[in-house]
């Protein structure tokens, strides 16, 4: 039997991890076999693939939670990214698990997030004869989209985290499972700082237990949590039974208090108008699509091309876009 090649950091992960860590050296690699680089892993290959794509540039001009806020320091998709990826590293050096897996999970999961926030996702699973879910479009951004239609190869450990980072299964790696905790605590936490920020929520509308249990502060927040998942995680990931009800209930409350808050997602009802035009539009007009979805064209079909052009769009250019098509410009005589 061929011994398998273990390169210098991959033997390192061996003495300094945990037993139950995702080694870099056992992953069930890519769909398309490649040489190991000399000083990365695998995990650490695919973190710098998501860095370097469009997509995940693109984030920086995608909606979090409020739509074009005026203001410099509201989250995007893409701080929201960063704080994921932060907190989730946490958790994994804590437990001795591979943060180069969790880091590439973690600036991957929302690769393919809509213009608009959850409103944009509404609106195009409604336009889909098989729905639309984000987590799902993330997972064929790396695949198919990204690298001139080739995807970018990522390891089957990486895709697995990006496909169950938010619903459904369980993520096969506990590093995968890390992810999706981190993702619902970073959320609910700068949700509630921004939500401070715009005067849609006060420190002391949080219920009491909440403050009491969890903390009076964004920061103490996060820590509090952050300590509960390491302290409640072993063979699965897990928060602390004793916090896990107050974060629940905090996670609720953000419900009733923003996500539903009719003051905060006043300008949402106008997503479906613009986003349903401009599929009807390149739906009608497959040619006016660039030229890089002429092989999604034919490959996957007009409307699955149309969704991931939009789909990728950012909220500025869903907007310059939509204006262009269908806001008359003025008149002006041309001599």
């Amino acid at each position: 039997m061929e011994r398998k090649t273990i390169l210098p950091w991959e033997e390192t992960e061996r003495q300094i991890l945990s037993p139950l860590a995702a080694f870099s050296a056992d992953s069930r690699g890519r769909e398309r076999p490649e040489e190991k680089s000399p000083y990365r892993t695998a995990y650490q290959r695919d973190r710098d693939r998501v860095l370097h794509c469009k997509s995940f540039r693109r984030l920086k001009h995608k909606t979090q939670v409020f739509l074009a806020p005026e203001g410099d320091h509201y989250r995007t998709r893409l701080t929201h990214t960063l704080e994921v990826a932060q907190i989730a590293r946490t958790i994994a050096r804590a437990l001795r698990l591979n943060e180069d897996l969790t880091e590439a999970v973690a600036l991957a999961h929302d690769l393919g997030h809509t213009p608009f926030g959850h409103a944009g996702e509404r609106s195009l699973n409604g336009l889909m004869p098989d729905g639309f879910r984000h987590y799902e479009q993330s997972v064929r951004v790396v695949e198919k989209l990204e690298n001139t239609g080739m995807g970018l190869n990522l390891t089957w450990e990486v895709r697995n985290g990006i496909l169950c980072h938010t619903k459904g299964q369980t993520a096969a790696t506990l590093e995968g499972q890390i992810v999706r905790w981190a993702d619902r605590i970073a959320y609910v936490n700068h949700d509630m700082d921004d939500a401070i920020r715009a005067g849609v929520l006060r420190e002391e509308d949080i219920p009491l237990e909440i403050h009491l249990n969890v903390g009076d502060c964004h920061t103490a927040r996060i820590d509090t949590l952050v300590t509960a998942m390491i302290a409640g995680s072993g063979n699965t990931i897990a928060m602390d039974p004793e916090i896990e009800p107050y974060f629940l209930q905090l996670h609720d409350f953000m419900y009733a208090n923003l996500y539903l808050n009719p003051k905060a997602k006043s300008e949402e009802s106008k997503v479906d108008g613009i986003i349903s035009r401009l599929f009807d539009y390149y739906r009608k007009n497959p040619d006016r699509l660039p030229d890089e979805y002429a092989l999604i064209r034919e490959r996957d079909g007009v409307e699955q091309a149309v969704c991931d052009y939009i789909a990728g769009m950012t909220d500025n250019f869903a907007l310059q876009t939509y204006h262009e098509l269908y806001v008359p410009r003025g008149w002006s005589v041309v001599l």
